[in-house]
């Protein structure tokens, strides 16, 4: 007769790697293969997803080491961040781009941190735009290579 004791241990460690894996699987590998196919892609709307995807987790991921001695106290914490990361990720939900839509470009404008235009009306924030034109491609530079 089989001893029927190992088998509630081995579900319970086989759920706990499954859970393990399933983060970093949600958060980073399969965004990495959708942004690469993104912009192999001829479409820019998947663009848009992954690149706020990208936007929305790092400011995730900065908030949560900043708060991390708080999170620590939040029971389930790291599933209620799984099932967030999933809406965010998940193409049926495309909720990275709501998100970036509805509460980061709408800041980003009202504190004047990006123009629609990239450049500055005459005599307003060319500093700023000079960062920006040094950080961002210019036409045919990347053909060059």
């Amino acid at each position: 007769m089989a001893n029927t004791n190992q088998d509630p241990s081995r579900l319970w460690t086989f759920l706990t790697l499954l859970h393990s894996l399933a983060g970093p699987v949600l958060m980073l590998l399969y965004p990495l293969y959708a942004s690469v196919i993104a912009i192999e892609s001829p479409s820019k709307v998947d663009d848009e997803q992954w690149l706020a995807y990208w936007i929305i987790y790092s400011f995730l991921t900065l908030m949560e080491m900043l708060l991390q001695p708080v999170l620590e106290w939040i029971p389930f914490w790291y599933d209620l961040k799984l099932v967030f990361v999933a809406w965010l990720v998940l193409p049926q939900f495309k909720g990275a781009a709501f998100l970036y839509h509805r509460f980061v470009r709408e800041n980003i404008r009202k504190y004047g941190l990006v123009d629609g235009n990239w450049k500055s009306p005459p005599g307003k924030a060319k500093g700023k735009n000079k960062f920006v034109d040094f950080i961002t491609t210019k036409k045919g530079e990347h053909e060059a290579s």
